[in-house]
């Protein structure tokens, strides 16, 4: 456990306040005044604006500028005039940097060639760090040469010290102005790329979640399909045998009647079954938990289909190896499906056969057919159908064929077929 949650809990459990460390203190000031500077850009351009021409007046009216110059008898309306333009300027420094350099250098000349050397072209720096901060870095050279143009100016008027001296101290200064708006910059594009690639990393997640929701909304679909489907034609045909039957044969009705009772009851829990998975509420009971049918729930899903009134007959071949949960399901889907869709459409005197083909390492190929007159429709209208039976077999690179039989026999007739599984 992390120590400064151990002294996080031990004050909260004695009542004590923790002091926080001085670093949040100056982050949560920093994050402050960018907000705020966000909000108000002009307001906190015209406050640092303010503040060095302030400065820059006071040096000018105050004699400071005598430590420092070549010429102490300049003109003061010459002096005024390029404090001013060498200050005023940095309200649009943020916004216009090139042009205000440009701006500058014209007084920067004149301060340098009357001799004044007023310290306000020192904020030619403020100027360039701007320029490294935001403008492109080829920029930087004619702005160099810009700011470097004075100082060759007053070196050669004036020819205090010597030229490497002069101008290697002012370019050092340029270049650590340049060298903090690079870094400046460097850290912010960084900044900017762990956001945007946290946002696209938000929006891939929100997009697999809604491909998962969307995957399992088609799952949950394909299955109550497959169980109600299937239970209701059975109902169905149950109910217009027991319609039959109630004014010949009473006993038979009743047993009908049984029937139908017993079948929606099956289909009342599997379908109760499948909706608690649904269920996110955490006070909720459990979901009760059965295996999925397979290959050994054929011939309870055939007596059904039987009792409903459709003759069937099974047929199986090979040696059957234990299949994956998955592809029997897949197998029995299909041939309920396919039964449902015989009791549908085949008519009252149709009968139908399964015949299950196993081969080599979970091979299997099943064939129902029928002899009905009707022909089940290719693509039925709720979409659930034979597409849902093509997306269960290509879950297993099988393949799936669904059609009339060819002629003379009637009826229809479904092929499955899903091949060996691959080895691991």
């Amino acid at each position: 456990m992390d120590p400064v949650t151990n002294d996080q809990e031990a004050a909260a459990s004695t009542g004590t306040r923790t002091t926080e460390p001085l670093t949040q203190y100056v982050q949560r000031a920093n994050q402050w005044i960018r907000d705020f500077d966000r909000r108000h850009p002009l307001l906190w351009d015209s406050l640092f604006t303010g503040f060095w021409t302030t400065a820059a007046l006071i040096d000018f009216t105050g004699g400071g500028w005598r430590n420092v110059t070549h010429n102490p008898d300049a003109p003061g309306p010459l002096l005024l005039v390029l404090t001013l333009g060498l200050s005023v300027p940095l309200l649009w420094r943020r916004t216009h940097p090139a042009t205000v350099m440009v701006a500058m250098a014209p007084f920067a000349v004149v301060n340098a060639w009357s001799g004044a050397t007023l310290q306000a072209a020192l904020l030619q720096l403020v100027v360039i760090y701007h320029m490294a901060l935001c403008r492109p870095l080829r920029d930087l050279w004619w702005a160099t040469a810009l700011m470097l143009t004075p100082v060759t100016v007053s070196t050669a008027r004036y020819g205090e010290g010597e030229w490497s001296q002069q101008i290697g101290s002012y370019l050092t200064s340029v270049g650590v102005a340049v060298l903090i708006g690079i870094t400046i910059r460097t850290r912010e594009n960084y900044t900017e790329a762990l956001e945007d690639r946290a946002r696209r990393l938000e929006i891939e997640r929100d997009q697999q979640a809604r491909i998962a929701t969307a995957a399992e909304r088609a799952r949950i679909a394909r299955e109550m399909h497959d169980i109600i489907g299937h239970h209701l034609s059975v109902v169905t045909g149950l109910a217009d045998g027991g319609k039959y039957a109630a004014t010949r044969s009473p006993e038979r009705a009743a047993q009908a009647l049984d029937a139908i009772g017993t079948t929606s009851r099956q289909a009342l829990g599997e379908l109760r079954r499948l909706l608690d998975v649904l269920r996110d509420d955490e006070s909720a009971l459990p979901a009760e938990r059965n295996p999925q049918p397979g290959l050994t729930d054929l011939h309870r899903l055939l007596d059904g289909v039987r009792t409903a009134g459709l003759p069937v007959r099974l047929t199986t071949a090979g040696r059957p190896d234990t299949l994956p949960p998955g592809r029997e399901l897949t197998v029995y889907r299909v041939v309920q499906e396919a039964l449902t869709n015989t009791l549908k459409h085949a008519g009252p005197d149709a009968t139908s056969e399964v015949v299950v083909v196993h081969g080599e390492r979970g091979a299997v190929t099943v064939t129902i057919t029928d002899t009905g007159e009707a022909t089940p429709p290719a693509a039925p209208s709720d979409g659930r159908g034979l597409p849902g039976m093509r997306e269960r077999t290509a879950l297993y690179d099988g393949t799936l064929e669904a059609g009339p039989r060819p002629r003379p026999e009637r009826g229809w007739r479904v092929h499955l077929h899903l091949p060996e599984e691959s080895p691991q």
